[in-house]
């Protein structure tokens, strides 16, 4: 997909909302746990050692943005990640934060001797 160059101011606002939405630590916190399946809001909350209610919370802006899905079961409603995109961009970061971390241990050890 080739992305207009110089991008678009809608196109701008449209991604700065979608990286408003997954850069809260609740959130990131949130598709990581459901990286592996399914979960319910008392197995998240459990998990994350966090109120049911804040999950519930989180979990609406990203079902909004379409990044999580539910689905209900019975009296409880599962919810999966939608967009696995958000994994890629995640892996990035990652990547990002791995280098800049190498190179200030370079720096480090070399500003040592």
């Amino acid at each position: 997909m080739d992305i207009p160059r110089p991008l678009p101011d809608s196109l701008v606002e449209l991604i700065a909302q979608r990286l408003r939405v997954i850069g809260e630590p609740m959130r990131i916190k949130l598709l990581d746990a459901l990286r592996d399946g399914d979960l319910s809001v008392g197995e998240l909350a459990d998990r994350l050692g966090a109120s049911q209610q804040n999950i519930s919370k989180h979990l609406s802006v990203l079902h909004q943005a379409g990044i999580v899905s539910r689905t209900k079961r019975g009296t409880f409603v599962r919810y999966a990640v939608a967009d696995e995109s958000v994994f890629v961009l995640c892996e990035h970061v990652c990547g990002g934060l791995r280098q800049r971390a190498d190179e200030l241990d370079q720096i480090l050890v070399g500003g040592a001797s």
